[in-house]
């Protein structure tokens, strides 16, 4: 990520996390605007083009999606008032918005639990990921699949994201759509993801214990996703971002062989 694409995404977050009135419909709108932008090179030349004055880029917004809401059209506006690295990269901030918009506008839902819940099905089905990510198949179809699969299981905004994703995957698999949601979300709620395995079903007790651990050790607050691993044998293996605090049995007894090894 270009440093001019850095300090666009940080003003472009801000700008929506001071927006009042973001709702669903807005997180569905700049997904569309998403869509809309990746499958026009000329539309996405023209809003991320640095040599237009930011109000041409502006009048490029309201004249393509005039229909959206005043919400969606503002943060949109203001996206594009931005400096970004490349049209890629401005793709890239409006999805991510997108996803934040949906994180706000419901703060109660566990939406990184749900993605995390969904990654640990596509993982577990190879023919699954395989319909949703091959080339084979239209986005639509892949998207109203997503629909079927979550319904009722699932809170809107988790279905929202991830439906929307795998209509839009541009080249990246399923699970890296998914983890990538999930950091995105996890930002927007201040908080960070610590993916933890475990031979065995942590109990409440447990959870809160390790949770209170790791967000005093990483100075906020550690939420968890749980895998369960019969690999791990006893103890646990912690991964948050790309550190990984490795308790796990079966890592002290590859230590051990590798010393007797010599």
């Amino acid at each position: 990520m270009g440093s001019a694409t850095t300090q666009a995404l940080a003003a472009s977050a801000h700008a929506l996390a001071a927006a009042s009135g973001v709702t669903l419909d807005t997180a569905r709108e700049l997904f569309a605007a998403a869509r809309a932008v990746s499958e026009s090179s000329q539309l996405s030349g023209a809003l991320a083009d640095p040599a237009a004055p930011a109000v041409a880029r502006q009048n490029v917004v309201a004249a393509v999606f005039g229909g959206f809401s005043q919400g969606a059209q503002s943060v949109l506006k203001t996206v594009v008032a931005e400096r970004w690295s490349s049209a890629s990269e401005l793709l890239d901030g409006i999805e991510e918005l997108a996803i934040r918009a949906a994180a706000i506008a419901e703060p109660q839902a566990d939406i990184e639990g749900e993605l995390f819940g969904f990654s640990r099905v596509i993982a577990a089905n190879p023919e699954l990921e395989l319909a949703l990510g091959g080339r084979l198949g239209g986005q639509q179809a892949k998207g109203a699949l997503v629909e079927q699969l979550l319904a009722g299981g699932a809170s809107a905004p988790a279905t929202l994201i991830v439906s929307s994703l795998v209509r839009l995957p541009r080249g990246r698999r399923v699970r890296q759509l998914l983890s990538r949601a999930m950091r995105i979300v996890s930002s927007q709620r201040d908080r960070v993801v610590a993916t933890v395995h475990s031979a065995t079903p942590l109990t409440e007790a447990q959870r809160t214990r390790l949770s209170d651990s790791l967000s005093r050790r990483y100075d906020g607050n550690v939420s968890l996703n749980v895998v369960i691993d019969p690999a791990v044998v006893g103890g646990l293996r912690v991964q948050i971002a790309d550190d990984v605090i490795d308790g796990s049995i079966s890592a002290r007894l590859a230590d051990l062989r590798q010393k007797l090894a010599g």
